[in-house]
């Protein structure tokens, strides 16, 4: 077995600083999360009141499409309509 030799002493100072800068860290994300989770807040709330509209929009659309290909089919197998 390897003797080991004793640990080196940290500076309380080296301490102190990892330990700012850690807590400074963490509350610095707190106050980030927060901050972005009320603009997403926001955004889905508009996302919400939009979503009728946008919906019934892309029904029209795809509408507009299924009927576009049903008369290029019949016009493909010579149907008159």
């Amino acid at each position: 077995m390897a003797d080991l030799a004793a640990p080196v002493r940290v500076s309380p100072l080296i301490k102190f600083g990892r330990w700012g800068l850690l807590t400074t860290g963490i509350l610095y994300g707190l106050f980030h999360q927060s901050r972005l989770s009320k603009r997403e807040a926001a955004l889905r709330e508009i996302d919400e009141k939009q979503r009728p509209a946008r919906e019934a929009k892309i029904a029209e659309e795809r509408k507009i499409v299924a009927d576009r290909e049903l008369k290029e089919l019949e016009r493909a197998a010579g149907i008159v309509s």
